[in-house]
């Protein structure tokens, strides 16, 4: 070998190493290949609460009503109502949106610590207490108040009357209470999320919402939907509310139900109201006022297409009323005198307080209507309760779910244009005699079919009666105000109490108007 050629193999060899011709013809490794993404998070959803309910009802009840400094708990009414949220905190005040929240500060009978949670774009950020979102008033804090207090519970605006002006029209508030009033009405009666053993010999139990979800709305958006987990001793549950605002507000409700035990009465759909004293009231009343109630009757629409009329009454005892039926197209409690020459009341404005019609969406199967009238001596009580019980036993373990639509408004478009019962009133008979407690019963009805029936037409009513003797029965029209009347005495029977009324006007075979129902007592 040549000199040069020993010098140019020389320094390839220190180029490379010793090994270097071998390693070099091997194939470089290809580079590491990189580690696929991490799957994006799960959007938040309806089923994720149902899956919270469920693992909440594997475990013992335990109630969150800690981290409350005593002093708010000691704080009356007025105090209380000092306490308000400032509206430039609103949420969502500045981006345009169609709705915004205000919160609700623990105190007063609201201990309960609530979560809100806000859902946008699928992910749930939870909302931070802080006492700058509050103005107390003439309350003074004598002590930092924490962090993690939470909140008493939430209230939803909107723009119901022009756009920019944003009205209150839905209040979640104490335990499952909430309130809700379409456009051109005044809050009155209650929803609840759920009723259990109401009315029976025993304590009431009171589920309460503990969480909540909101999801964020878009610029265009309509229906506000919340997602809620309820929770009581007895029973944990999965809630979503979609409500749409407007001149009918509904708010369509599915619910998941898990029960941790036994329950022997479980209120679907519960509605909760307030009658003082009405046109009916057959005894005095200290009063200016001719009438004081948030809603005058309970209207049923039954499977079989009868639709059922019963007015309410504040009774001297208490009354229970149970109504059985196989799926009901729906029930409610309704405001129908709109007349507010009846209330003489300017604060109170009793004539523009919704009804509430609760639609049944699906199969409810066998069950009953309940209505339960509470006596009451002021009107500031709720004494009025209606809701639906399933013949299903409630047993550890159970499952249920119900879906339906709660209808907020000042009229009765779901009702068929049949005469409709628009007043009644009992007194004594003017033919009664010393010895018989005679009673009188008149019933309105009004439609504007009614109306165009001449008062010749030959109309008669179906009276029907539990107990004691019925006489002078009348149906009769009243020109002046288009409406037409039946009239008829009742002659309780002695023992036999209280005595329960049925009546419908008919021609002929063909009936006219609603079923009017009634539970009159000597008691």
């Amino acid at each position: 070998m040549s000199t040069p050629a020993r010098i140019l193999l020389i320094g390839l060899i220190v180029l490379i190493g010793p090994r270097g011709f071998a390693e070099s013809a091997k194939q470089s490794p290809p580079p590491e290949t990189p580690p696929p993404p991490a799957p994006a998070a799960k959007p938040f959803e309806f089923a994720d609460v149902i899956a919270r309910a469920k693992e909440l009802a594997e475990k013992p009840y335990a109630r969150d009503d800690g981290g409350m400094p005593e002093w708010l708990s000691k704080l009356d009414y007025d105090r209380y109502r000092e306490i308000d949220f400032k509206p430039e905190k609103a949420l969502w005040r500045d981006e345009g949106l169609p709705f915004q929240i205000q919160l609700l500060h623990r105190g007063f009978l609201f201990r309960d610590r609530l979560s809100i949670n806000i859902v946008d774009h699928g992910s749930a950020t939870r909302l931070a207490y802080s006492p700058e979102l509050f103005d107390y008033g003439t309350n003074t804090l004598p002590s930092p108040l924490p962090p993690e207090l939470g909140f008493a519970g939430l209230r939803l605006h909107y723009p119901l009357r022009r756009d920019g002006v944003y009205d209150d029209f839905v209040v979640f508030l104490g335990a499952s209470y909430f309130r809700a009033a379409g456009l051109g009405q005044s809050y009155g009666l209650s929803a609840r999320g759920l009723a259990i053993d109401t009315g029976l010999p025993k304590a009431e139990e009171f589920p309460i919402f503990r969480e909540f979800w909101i999801e964020k709305p878009g610029k265009d958006g309509s229906v506000l939907t919340l997602y809620a987990v309820l929770d009581s001793t007895s029973v944990a549950g999965a809630y979503r509310f979609d409500i749409q605002p407007g001149y009918d507000l509904t708010v369509e409700v599915t619910n998941r139900l898990f029960f941790r035990r036994p329950v022997e009465r479980i209120g679907i759909a519960p509605l909760t109201s307030m009658f003082f004293h009405g046109e009916n009231t057959d005894r005095f009343t200290d009063d200016f006022r001719p009438e004081v109630h948030d809603s005058d009757g309970l209207l049923m629409g039954r499977s079989n297409g009868e639709w059922v009329w019963r007015p309410l009454n504040n009774p001297r005892q208490l009354r229970i009323s149970v109504f059985r039926e196989n799926s009901p197209v729906g029930f409610g409690l309704l405001q129908r005198d709109r007349n507010p020459d009846h209330y003489q009341d300017f604060d109170s404005t009793y004539h523009l307080r919704p009804n509430a019609w609760v639609e049944t969406l699906g199969a409810w199967g066998q069950g009953a209507i309940y209505l339960i009238e509470i006596p009451s001596d002021a009107e500031k009580y709720d004494n009025i309760v209606s809701f639906w019980v399933p013949d299903q036993p409630v047993k550890a373990g159970v499952e249920l779910g119900f879906n339906y639509r709660l209808h907020f408004m000042l009229d009765e478009y779901m009702v068929p244009r049949g005469g409709r019962v628009v007043a009644t009133r009992a007194g004594a008979s003017p033919l009664r005699s010393p010895d018989k407690p005679t009673r009188r019963f008149v019933v309105d009805f009004a439609s504007e079919s009614l109306k165009r029936l001449g008062s010749q037409a030959h109309l008669t009513a179906d009276v029907g009666h539990s107990s004691g003797e019925l006489s002078n029965v009348l149906v009769e029209k009243n020109e002046e105000l288009g409406i037409w009347r039946l009239t008829f005495d009742l002659t309780p029977e002695e023992g036999k109490d209280p005595v329960e009324l049925r009546a419908v006007l008919k021609s002929g075979a063909d009936v006219l108007s609603e079923t009017w129902i009634y539970q009159w007592s000597m008691r």
